[in-house]
C-alpha cells in the first residue's frame, strides 16, 4: 500500500451554530487532507506536535477513528494545540480568527525527536505539506525540513506542495515569496491557486503565475470552478461540474481537492482525471458546514480503480 505523510498543524475548531452559538471540532489544512486521503483508501500518517492535554487526546483519538496514523505525532508536556474560529457569510465564504502563537505544533522542528521524525519521511511514497505548514517554523526549522525532503526524494519519495496562503502567517511578504520559490523548486507536484498566489504576485495573469512554478506537474485552481493542469510545459484547462446544492462553507475545499488529486494519482490516474476528482470532492465538501463532511456524504466512485496514466503516478 502506498503511504503519504502529511505535515502541519491541527487546531481546535469553533464554527457557527444556531442562535449565535459555536460548535467545537478539530481542523487544519493538512490534517483535513489526511482525513480525506484515509477515507479514499490511502494510508496517511499525520506529522505534528500536540500537548499532553485532554483536547490533544481527543484529537489523537479522532484521527485514529478516521484511519489517520499518529506514530509521528510528538506529545509535549505543558503545551496546548492552537484554536481557530470560522465565521461564514451568506455565500459560504469564510473568515478565520486564530489563537495559535504558542501552539505545540510550532515546536516540531526544534525537538529532541525532530531528527528521527524527519528521517522517517524517506519511508513514504509522498510527503505533503502546505504553505501554512512552512509558516509555522522559523528559517532554521524550514531549513531542516527542506533538507529532510531532499533526502527523502533521493530515496524515492515525492514531495507535494500546496500553496495554501494565509497572510497572517507571513508578516514579511518578501520572506514568503522566497520560501514559496524554495518549495516550488523542491516539489514534484505543486497544487496552487490564484487565491493563494495573487496576494504574493498581484496583477499578473494565470500564465505568468504558472511561469513562476518550475516542475512538470502543476495544478492552478482558478477563481471560477476550473483549473489548469500543466504537464511537462503543456497547459490543459479543466472545467469543474457545477455545484448543484447550495454552497454553505468553503472551508477545506482546497484540502479535499488535494486529497482526491493525490489519491487518484497514487492509483496511476491521469493528472487531468485526478484534477476532475479533486473538483468533484471539493464540490461536495463546500455544501456542508465545517472542514470534514459526514462520512456518509463522501461521493462514491470518486477514485478510479484502473491505471489511465498520461504520466507515471507520484
Amino acid at each position: 500500500m502506498t503511504r503519504v505523510a502529511c505535515i502541519g498543524e491541527c487546531m481546535v475548531e469553533l464554527k457557527q451554530a444556531d442562535g449565535g452559538l459555536f460548535s467545537r471540532g478539530y481542523g487544519g489544512d493538512t490534517l483535513n487532507t489526511a482525513v480525506y486521503l484515509a477515507r479514499l483508501g490511502v494510508s496517511a500518517d499525520y506529522v505534528t506536535a500536540l500537548g499532553d492535554d485532554p483536547l490533544s487526546d481527543e484529537m489523537m483519538a479522532g484521527w485514529a477513528a478516521e484511519g489517520v496514523g499518529t506514530r509521528l505525532v510528538a506529545r509535549l508536556p505543558g503545551k496546548l494545540p492552537g484554536l481557530y474560529m470560522i465565521q461564514t457569510d451568506d455565500q459560504g465564504e469564510r473568515r478565520f480568527f486564530h489563537w495559535r502563537d504558542s501552539a505545540a505544533a510550532r515546536s516540531l522542528m526544534d525537538l529532541p525527536q525532530t531528527p528521527e521524525i524527519l528521517n522517517s519521511l524517506a519511508s513514504y511514497d509522498v510527503v505533503y505539506l502546505s504553505a501554512i505548514t512552512l509558516s509555522l517554523y522559523g528559517a532554521e526549522g524550514r531549513g531542516r525540513l527542506f533538507a529532510a525532503l531532499k533526502r527523502a526524494r533521493e530515496k524515492g519519495a515525492r514531495f507535494a506542495f500546496d500553496t495554501n496562503f494565509r497572510a497572517r502567517g507571513w508578516p514579511d511578504l518578501d520572506v514568503a515569496r522566497a520560501v514559496f520559490q524554495d518549495a516550488f523548486a523542491a516539489a514534484d507536484i505543486v497544487l496552487a491557486s490564484t487565491e493563494d498566489l495573487l496576494p504574493l504576485y498581484p496583477g499578473i495573469t494565470n500564465e505568468a503565475l504558472l511561469a513562476r512554478i518550475p516542475g512538470t506537474e502543476v495544478v492552478l485552481k482558478l477563481s471560477e470552478p476550473a483549473s489548469i493542469v500543466r504537464l511537462e510545459g503543456v497547459p490543459y484547462p479543466i472545467k469543474a461540474k457545477p455545484v448543484e446544492a447550495p454552497v454553505v462553507d468553503t472551508t477545506a475545499a482546497g484540502d479535499s481537492f488535494a486529497a482526491a488529486y493525490l489519491a487518484a494519482r497514487l492509483v496511476a490516474a491521469d493528472p487531468i482525471e485526478a484534477a476532475r476528482a479533486g473538483h468533484r470532492l471539493a464540490g461536495v465538501v463546500v455544501c456542508h458546514p465545517g472542514a470534514i463532511i459526514p462520512r456518509a456524504e463522501m461521493p462514491p466512485g470518486l477514485i478510479p480503480n484502473h491505471a489511465n496514466s498520461r504520466k507515471a503516478s507520484p
